[in-house]
């Protein structure tokens, strides 16, 4: 079994060793690729997840009646929050069964059920055809779906920083968040070019099914990678992990789990109000020009790419705890430039889109990292999947719907005052589990 903690070299231990000696740590063969799969892994789940939220206007009326664009479109996003009403289960369920048996086969499963369900929605004939059926297959699909991601994104970034050399975890941050960001790029440039080469009205008819396949085909690519994944759960530790003993250990760990739940919630929040709430309300509330919006949050996207890998590097070897603390105090005041974007106009949305980005991305690049700090190896699987797929289901996944509910209402005020509670919530949680049960990670 792959002893994931060690490099090249041997080096002393980062509590010994400044900063610029850690970056310096070189990664293994096998981390490097194991760190490659679980990086396309989350890029496709960000890919999935966000094209579902790009062409909710168009995915609307197939799947529902069509009697009202606004109606159809909100019908989309209500079944795109369900499916992270279901990120809980799959991380009490696939957590515990990585913490049981081990990451490896989890990662796999979570893939297989990705890229499956996508395949399934772009084939799916619409609601003019098979009436109501269509509306469940989409239903069942994004709760499978839900379940996957609600292990995919947690256990991933858990299984690189065990990867990992210590010392390294700011770089790991930089390099799933660059992966992430990779997905949300793709997804908006796809989304784009295919509005572009097939036209709006195409794209309503047909052309949205054609980001979901190349989403199913991407996933089998990363499945046939992910096969070569390393194990760093040792056989010992998977012998004494019983379900009983891995949730006795989140029980005793329950502020930590409080506390992922809010630093998770706060930065997806802010994230799909960005990512998919402002676009969304640019189409269907405002009916901005659907290739300018497309190219603007592929702007959003290369600026996001872009900036998780330099803060990547920036954070290498640098404290977590305080990266995450400056930048998400940023967030506060940041996440009311969204009241900016009250009336039509492509400009005002490219200025509140824009102008929200680099805080968006030092908080987007960090989050998960500092989740998997929080908890210990042994209960990391289902503690970290716990907390984020709670975090997600209940202020992530509802984030788009509530800003373009709250916009149709002329109530745009109360979500940028929302996710800035949310923050501060975050900021107190964090601290009372570091002081109660300390950090497992990085420093």
């Amino acid at each position: 079994m792959l002893d994931t903690r060690t490099t090249d070299s041997e080096v002393p231990s980062p509590g010994t060793q400044p900063a610029s000696a850690q970056r310096n740590t070189k990664f293994a063969p096998e981390v490097r690729k194991g760190l490659l799969g679980l990086g396309l892994g989350n890029a496709l789940e960000w890919y999935d997840w966000m094209v579902f939220g790009l062409l909710s206007a168009f995915i609307g009326p197939n799947f529902f009646p069509n009697t009202d664009p606004l109606s159809a479109t909100l019908n989309a996003l209500a079944v795109f929050a369900v499916g992270f009403a279901f990120r809980p289960l799959g991380g009490i369920l696939l957590g515990t069964l990585a913490d049981r048996i081990g990451r490896r086969r989890v990662m796999l499963l979570s893939i297989m059920l990705m890229a499956g369900t996508t395949l399934v929605i772009a084939v799916t004939p619409s609601y003019a055809t098979i009436g109501p059926a269509a509306g469940i297959i989409l239903l069942v699909c994004r709760v499978l779906q839900g379940i996957s991601t609600g292990i995919e994104a947690p256990l991933s970034t858990s299984h690189a920083v065990e990867l990992a050399p210590e010392g390294r975890e700011g770089y790991v941050a930089g390099i799933m968040s660059f992966y992430v960001n990779i997905g949300i790029l793709m997804a908006s440039l796809v989304s784009f070019l295919c509005s572009l080469v097939i036209g709006g009205a195409a794209m309503g008819e047909w052309g949205w099914r054609v980001p979901f396949i190349i989403g199913a085909l991407f996933g089998f690519v990363v499945l046939y990678l992910r096969r070569s994944l390393p194990e760093t759960l040792k056989e010992e530790e998977m012998a004494t992990n019983t379900p009983r003993a891995v949730w006795k250990g989140v029980g005793k760990h329950w502020l930590s789990v409080l506390a992922i739940v809010f630093v998770v919630g706060a930065a997806q929040a802010y994230n799909y109000a960005w990512n998919v709430g402002l676009p969304s309300a640019a189409r269907s509330g405002f009916k901005e020009d659907p290739t300018a919006v497309f190219a603007l949050t592929t702007v959003l996207g290369v600026i996001l790419v872009v900036g998780s890998w330099v803060i990547g590097k920036l954070a290498d070897g640098k404290a977590m705890s305080r990266w995450f603390l400056v930048t998400r105090i940023l967030a506060i005041p940041s996440v009311f430039l969204m009241l900016l974007y009250v009336q039509p106009g492509i400009g005002g949305f490219a200025a509140v889109l824009l102008g929200g980005s680099i805080v968006l991305v030092l908080n987007m690049t960090l989050y998960n990292v500092v989740s998997s700090s929080l908890m210990p190896k042994n209960i990391r699987g289902t503690g970290v999947a716990l907390g984020y797929g709670i975090g997600v289901a209940l202020f992530g996944g509802t984030a788009s719907y509530l800003l373009v509910w709250f916009q149709s209402m002329n109530l745009t005020w109360i979500f940028p005052v929302y996710v800035a509670v949310l923050s501060i919530l975050s900021i107190v949680f964090y601290l009372a589990a570091r002081r109660s049960n300390g950090i497992h990670v990085g420093k």
